[in-house]
């Protein structure tokens, strides 16, 4: 996987908009898209976070006349396995076991989660 950098949760937010299109959108459509879920931005401001994901290499921009269009340069999936694999070498040493086990002491596993481990373990 190319070289990834952790996105703001506005930025992670901006991403899942885009990584739903199916194809580059620009920022207008972008800003029409959050106004219909009312969050009202600002086209400068969502310039700034869209500036800021291609120089983090989430987004590429292409240019067509006055106006870029955007597209992700990496899949939703290969980024919440990176964020996934921080999250496991920074706070559980690398363990999965560990992870587990503070879901578990933290009461936010259920029998029935534990019973669907259980069973996708064994089919693995």
């Amino acid at each position: 996987m190319k070289h990834v950098q952790k996105l703001s949760d506005t930025e992670l937010e901006l991403m899942e908009v885009i990584w739903g299109c199916e194809h580059p959108v620009t920022s207008t459509e972008l800003l029409q898209t959050f106004a219909g879920k009312g969050k009202e931005w600002k086209a400068q401001t969502i310039s700034t976070f869209l500036s800021r994901l291609v120089e983090k290499g989430a987004l590429l921009a292409t240019r067509h006349g006055r106006t870029n269009s955007y597209a992700p340069c990496l899949s939703r999936a290969d980024y919440k396995l990176w964020e996934t694999q921080n999250v496991l070498n920074g706070l559980y040493q690398g363990s999965v076991k560990n992870l587990i086990s503070a879901l578990y002491d933290g009461d936010k596993l259920s029998d029935e989660d534990i019973a669907e481990l259980k069973q996708w373990f064994s089919e693995k």
